[in-house]
């Protein structure tokens, strides 16, 4: 067995879901690309016993690191550097450097932003932040709080990277930790692990859990795993560089069993494909969208460049809208209501006139939770893309909440988008 590390997620807003975790997949994933598996990761409130807990619990394991992320600010609650420090056997001790470089960027931001705080609190915050773990390494700080690496001392276990809640602060210092002679010390075990993604469109799990007992002889060192978001499959397998040709093996069948529903064999997204299939043609979009309300041009311009091939989009809510902006005839809408086929054909076109693209998407329906009548129930759908070389529409009455329905509708678009832009 290779090196393998432990994640220490630290954040009451995180544990209680206030604020999603960016940290933790994003260590993950570093650490893999370094070769170093990952044994776990524990996402714990600010509470030392709760810290304590997690950290005993990885050594237990028998992890070669330990990675944290939060816990490194000026407030009372702020414990991890005190906790890892206790845990490591080092005593707390003041770097009057640390002290001296934080203080001038905590005057820096409260003189740019304006704030006053007393001279004696800010003082104390800065003190508390400037204490370092005996024989650790501080790396940066980035923002105002230092990051650490705090070797094994007279307790036990292993060497600590204790690093800065702030997603953007944390990535920043990640390079100097892994730099840090104790960390390369304890990675020395680690080897190549490979990651792929498959992606399928409209094929549930019960099929590729089929597929897979029916290839269970030939998926040595393969460790597949499968994960159903927003009606796409991801089958994400990790192996060693020797297991290679069982990859490519599985590919290869995968291929063979589903055909055009498994869309991407390298990982890349929809967005990926959308965006490489308008840049192939040359050509531009644009949307008219009622029930997701401008959801589908944002994702669309969440890509820098976007601007090359997104025209724009029009947000036709009401019918009076639909009729002003898209030109839906307002003899359509009475005859067969916005909800309809008609409508998103109607919107696609309008989107494509209006706004001078080559391809034209509409969408209207019903997200909920009220709003249903006889025939229409909550979740019912219409899409229509449309371009001068192909038409994909499609009717579906989706489940969920009404932001269920509006993020599966967006989901939706895009892929008959990439089916449209298809070569």
């Amino acid at each position: 067995m290779g090196a393998r590390a432990g994640i220490v997620v630290t954040g009451t807003e995180v544990l209680t879901g206030r604020v999603s975790d960016r940290n933790g997949p994003w260590l993950a994933e570093q650490l893999r690309t370094l070769g170093v598996d990952i044994a776990g990761t524990l996402v714990v409130g600010d509470r030392p016993a709760d810290l304590r807990w997690a950290l005993r619990s990885l050594r237990d394991l028998g992890v070669d690191l330990i990675v944290t992320s939060g816990g490194l600010g000026p407030t009372a609650d702020d414990l991890t550097g005190e906790i890892v420090a206790q845990e490591q056997g080092r005593p707390l001790r003041l770097d009057a450097v640390l002290e001296e470089r934080i203080g001038a960027i905590v005057a820096d931001l409260m003189a740019r932003r304006g704030w006053t705080v007393s001279a004696e609190a800010t003082a104390l915050a800065v003190r508390k932040q400037a204490l370092v773990p005996a024989g650790a390494s501080v790396l940066g700080p980035a923002g105002t709080a230092p990051g650490l690496v705090v070797p094994i001392g007279s307790g036990v276990g292993p060497p600590v990277v204790v690093l800065p809640g702030p997603p953007w602060e944390l990535q920043r210092l990640w390079p100097a930790a892994v730099a840090d002679p104790a960390v390369l010390r304890a990675l020395a075990d680690r080897t190549e692990l490979r990651q792929e993604t498959l992606r399928l469109w409209n094929t549930p799990e019960s099929e590729i859990a089929e597929t897979l007992r029916e290839l269970s002889g030939r998926l040595e060192g393969l460790e597949i795993t499968t994960c159903l978001r927003a009606g796409e499959l991801e089958v994400v397998t990790r192996f060693e560089p020797a297991a290679q040709a069982t990859y490519d093996g599985l590919v290869a069948a995968f291929g063979t069993a589903y055909g055009g529903r498994l869309f991407s064999v390298d990982g890349g997204t929809v967005d990926d494909l959308v965006a490489a299939g308008l840049q192939a043609r040359g050509a531009t979009v644009a949307t008219a969208e009622s029930c997701t309300a401008g959801l589908l041009a944002g994702r669309l311009t969440e890509r820098a460049g976007s601007s090359d091939w997104v025209r724009g989009g029009l947000v036709v809510y009401s019918n009076d809208t639909k009729v002003d902006l898209a030109g839906v005839p307002a003899a359509l809408l009475d005859r067969v209501g916005a909800v309809s086929a008609e409508v998103a054909l109607a919107l696609a076109q309008g989107a494509r006139e209006r706004l001078g693209a080559d391809v034209g998407v509409g969408i209207t329906g019903i997200a909920g939770p009220g709003g249903a009548t006889e025939g229409k129930p909550v979740g019912l759908v219409h899409l229509c893309v449309d371009a001068a070389w192909g038409r994909r529409s499609e009717r579906v009455v989706l489940p969920g909440s009404r932001h269920d329905v509006r993020a599966r509708s967006v989901g939706l678009a895009m892929h008959l988008l990439r089916e449209v832009l298809a070569p």
